[in-house]
């Protein structure tokens, strides 16, 4: 069991985001979310976007950190990635 977030690298909304993901299910991810206190709205297809400021929360809580390549890499062989214009399983 594993939950893991890339580095807060990504725009939006005047902040910068990371991205929070399982390599096993999509339950697994939504229960370490919601530990953390993410807001399900948060949840988008296959990640969670976290705002920078929440960063070393999720590594305190056992987030692994790897970077974004290597993340999508690891959901995508698991399974588990929805890119934009697919539906969801």
């Amino acid at each position: 069991m594993t939950v893991y977030i890339d580095p807060p690298n990504w725009p939006g909304h005047g902040r910068m985001w990371s991205h929070l993901v399982s390599d096993t299910s999509f339950e697994e991810l939504h229960v370490f979310a919601g530990a953390l206190g993410c807001p399900r709205r948060a949840f988008e297809r296959d990640h969670y976007d976290l705002p920078s400021h929440r960063y070393a929360d999720a590594v305190r809580a056992g987030a692994v950190e790897i970077g974004s390549k290597e993340l999508v890499r690891r959901i995508t062989r698991a399974g588990l990635r929805r890119p934009k214009g697919r539906p969801a399983a």
